[in-house]
């Protein structure tokens, strides 16, 4: 279990979840935020970590606030360790 990983692939259906909610094709995400689709599409599939400045990029394309991106539900506690 890596909680990077699994954090990048949750944020990554999200995006695609708003991106269809909003009706918009990965083209207009790289005409917003000018990354470039295929590069969209590794986001989306949870193969690219996010940085700041490109989480804000998406929130603004998508139109929401950047802590939308992160509403998902999400079990931390399988990623303590008992000491």
């Amino acid at each position: 279990m890596d909680i990077s990983k699994d954090l990048q692939k949750q944020i990554g259906d999200k995006l695609a979840e708003l991106r269809i909610k909003n009706k918009q094709t990965q083209h207009d995400i790289e005409y917003l935020t000018g990354i470039d689709s295929g590069e969209v599409s590794k986001y989306e599939q949870g193969k690219r970590n996010l940085t700041i400045k490109t989480l804000a990029k998406f929130a603004l394309a998508l139109n929401v606030h950047p802590k939308d991106l992160f509403n998902f539900k999400f079990d931390i506690q399988k990623y303590k360790v008992d000491n």
